[in-house]
């Protein structure tokens, strides 16, 4: 069925009501080298809040700080239907080792610059941005919890995290009495897909909303690359920074570019772009609340945008899962193994959360 962007879902274990696709702002701004200048970005922000969407993703360090400034700028009119959603822990200032991590002090640091350059008095969703190693969980939740007593935050959330710690976070928060986390933004593609061993059936479990990012593998699944773009070196023939980048980590592969040749092949058949066809499938996985998008260009928003009206049969899903599979490895080879199942189930069907 057909989706909008005033298709409303619950985050996690929330009531907050949000959209199924959410507008990623980490191109607002240039000083990555490959973002949207003021008044394209605007143009992103309006078409986007126009259509009814409600989920605007940023960070403190997007953009050396940029993407909150912007945003701020845009949300001014329309703050109280808006739902704002930024994160904390990544070093904000080199050199300074208490700038960056989990910890109290990076945490309410950082929250107040955020509140200066997004110009509100509060946070709808405060993400841990990736977590550290070295925190203690206690010191994390009780922060966090801290900020939701004191209304600067509404809900917390959490990324880039293994999924034993989330669950043990999670179960801390709970008997503490804390405020929990809602909402797992993690990275998911047809080209990544490793969260489906842990996180994901995770999240599904302790009520967190999954919000995948990077959906389309760095531009990958778009079509944008080729295979003489394995191993090449520089700037892409667009000028753009993104396939160096793309590179280095490990994106652009022989496997990843087959992926992409399924989903572009399927796109053909279907009328419909590559990029639209692999944002549809992340919208149909059971778990996902909100996909970002990480548009650049209004065109590329309005082509991004267009997944919604995307509508997959069970063949052509099975289609593109088979492309991207991955061995869950174990203990789920094991446990899904017809031995296993015969000793815990005597064999019976028994339908699962995975």
């Amino acid at each position: 069925m057909a989706l909008a962007l005033d298709d409303y879902r619950l985050l996690g274990r929330s009531g907050l009501r949000v959209s199924p696709l959410a507008l990623g702002t980490a191109t607002f701004g240039t000083e990555w080298g490959w973002g949207a200048e003021r008044a394209e970005a605007r143009q992103l922000f309006d078409r986007y809040v126009g259509l009814g969407g409600n989920l605007l993703d940023t960070a403190d360090t997007y953009t050396e700080g940029s993407s909150e400034r912007l945003l701020g700028e845009f949300v001014h009119e329309e703050r109280e239907r808006l739902v704002l959603a930024t994160k904390y822990s990544t070093l904000r200032r080199p050199g300074d080792p208490n700038s960056g991590g989990g910890h109290r002090k990076a945490l309410f640091g950082s929250v107040e610059g955020s509140l200066r350059r997004l110009g509100t008095d509060y946070l709808d969703l405060l993400y841990l941005h990736v977590w550290d190693f070295r925190t203690p969980v206690e010191e994390v939740l009780r922060g966090l919890d801290d900020l939701v007593r004191q209304g600067k935050v509404l809900y917390v959330a959490i990324s880039n995290t293994p999924a034993w710690q989330v669950s043990r976070m999670q179960a801390i928060a709970d008997l503490r009495g804390w405020s929990p986390l809602v909402a797992l933004q993690v990275e998911y593609s047809l080209i990544e897909r490793t969260a489906e061993r842990d996180l994901i059936p995770m999240a599904r479990e302790l009520g967190l909303g999954v919000v995948p990012y990077s959906p389309l593998g760095g531009g990958v699944l778009s079509g944008k690359y080729g295979r003489e773009d394995v191993g090449a070196t520089g700037a892409g023939p667009d000028g753009s920074t993104r396939r160096s980048h793309n590179l280095a980590l490990g994106t652009l592969t022989e496997r990843s570019l087959g992926v992409a040749g399924v989903v572009r092949e399927l796109a053909g058949e279907m009328g419909h772009t590559p990029a639209q066809v692999a944002l549809a499938w992340t919208l149909r996985k059971p778990g996902v609340t909100s996909t970002l998008l990480g548009a650049r260009t209004p065109a590329q928003l309005e082509d991004n945008l267009a997944a919604l009206a995307v509508e997959l049969t069970d063949t052509q899903l099975a289609r593109l899962d088979a492309a991207g599979a991955i061995a869950l490895g174990q203990p789920h080879d094991l446990l899904a193994s017809e031995p296993i199942r015969q000793v815990t189930t005597g064999g019976l069907r028994i339908e699962t959360r995975r």
